[in-house]
């Protein structure tokens, strides 16, 4: 279990009297990482200090929109000298406007957050952004002043689920805060919901914004789990599932190392263990991901070497509480026939379900009907279909098969029923695609048909 705080302020008076057991209570929740936020030139300095002096604090300096009228040049100065000074200054932040108290001029405000915007370009530092009722001034700026080139963090996100892929599109992150524990804060959930997962991050803004069921007591850094929690029961994922992805993206987002770890071959998302055996595939489909990045729901697929039979039932021997084991990672499982065959084998002896996602090539990779070497030892095959014609197939998959590379899929989609007791058909939902259409040619094919998201593996 990783949990990454990605915006606390914990260098304060509040943490004083019980900062070391603060920082224990965090470490037993899972959270490996805090990013201390500054919001002033002196609590900027202070989360510096603590991250020179904590191996698992990062820090963003920056000044609060609140502070904006007694901004000067000297200002300026020292956050620029504060951002240079440490590898471990990950951020401009928080920086931004809040039309809510209206503690500084909001034409202060947008003067101060505007020079802040080109600083962290000049520095290539991601933002850090506080929003508190500007979202349309907010939007603009970012847009004005290019904010894109460095990307960052709408943090305690408090905009719709329109202006949140609005931030999207632009390069930055949503942060979830506590708040959405809060039962009032529907709106909040509902953005949790049409987001994914992939583009979010957690945060407690300590010491403000208490979860339920501490909400009234002071934040503290332990409590994002409740965040993570309740992100989870909205996704329908685990709370480490959402743990692991949040943590990947706040630190790919702000350049904190990611942790060593050999290969990835078994990896859990929701209840299914997931076998990653090959990096290989014949097709090189244009929707593919891996070709920019081998992340999947925050974990590393790239591999060093393909692991053998005894590497896989050892990865898979480390797991627990998962229903199914799925082959598929980012490469076609089926090239490795022989390991399939073999690992399948054993985990048919140990009762277990066995999934195969595969691209539906596989009779023509090895020249024959391998299906047939299945039966028994799979009991679902899910079948990348993707396309109505072989066309539009050859377009989104670049199968290296020509025309004959569609026919094979659908041929083989209309024997595996015969070998394998339940077959699906999938399309990823690229724009452009008639799923209506290929809805209606797996109906034809006799199996049953369901959509991915675009670019999702699993």
């Amino acid at each position: 279990m990783e949990l990454i705080d990605s915006h606390a302020h914990i260098y304060g008076k509040e943490y004083a009297a019980d900062f070391e057991e603060m920082m224990e209570r965090a470490a037993e929740a899972g959270v490996r990482t805090i990013v201390a936020v500054g919001a002033d030139l002196e609590s900027s300095e202070e989360a510096l200090a603590l991250a020179g002096a904590r191996e698992n604090v990062y820090c963003s300096v920056g000044i609060h929109p609140h502070d904006a009228d007694g901004v000067t040049k000297e200002c300026y100065e020292r956050v620029r000298k504060m951002a240079l000074s440490s590898p471990k200054v990950v951020a401009i932040g928080e920086i931004g406007l809040d039309f809510f108290r209206d503690r500084s001029s909001r034409e202060n405000q947008e003067e101060v957050f505007r020079r802040f915007i080109r600083m962290a370009r000049e520095l290539s530092l991601p933002l850090i952004i506080h929003d508190r009722d500007a979202h349309d001034r907010i939007m603009a700026i970012l847009k004005e002043e290019k904010a894109g080139e460095v990307g960052g963090v709408l943090h305690c996100f408090s905009g719709d689920l329109e202006m949140a892929q609005e931030c999207i599109e632009l390069g930055f992150k949503i942060s979830i805060p506590g708040t959405v524990t809060y039962p009032s804060n529907e709106a909040l959930r509902e953005v949790v919901r049409g987001v994914k997962i992939e583009h979010l991050m957690v945060e407690t803004d300590a010491p403000y914004l208490t979860p339920v069921p501490h909400r009234g007591k002071r934040n503290e850094p332990a409590f994002v789990r409740f965040t993570a929690e309740r992100v989870a029961e909205i996704k329908g994922l685990s709370v480490e599932d959402v743990g692991r992805i949040t943590s990947f993206n706040t630190r790919k987002l702000f350049g904190i190392p990611q942790p060593a770890e050999d290969d990835t071959i078994a990896y859990m998302i929701r209840n299914s263990l997931y076998l990653n055996i090959t990096n290989r595939c014949s097709n090189r489909c244009t929707f593919c991901p891996k070709f920019d990045d081998f992340a999947v729901k925050g974990h590393e697929l790239k591999l060093s070497h393909e692991p053998n039979c005894a590497e896989v039932l050892a990865a898979i021997d480390k797991a627990s509480g998962f229903e199914e084991v799925v082959f598929c990672g980012y490469g076609e499982p089926l090239v490795r026939l022989d390991l399939v065959k073999e690992v399948a084998a054993e985990l048919k002896r140990r009762g277990l379900k066995v999934r195969v996602n595969t691209d539906g090539q596989a009779n023509l990779v090895h020249g024959r009907n391998i299906l047939p070497e299945l039966a028994g030892l799979v009991d679902v095959l899910s079948v990348s279909l993707n396309a109505a014609n072989a066309e539009d197939y050859q377009r989104l998959c670049n199968t290296p098969f020509g025309a004959a590379g569609f026919q094979g899929v659908c041929d083989f989609l209309k024997e595996a029923p015969k070998h394998v007791p339940q077959v699906t058909a999938s399309a990823v939902t690229v724009p452009g695609l008639d799923v209506g259409k290929v809805r209606e040619l797996a109906q034809s094919l006799g199996v049953d048909y369901r959509e991915r998201e675009y670019a999702e593996v699993g």
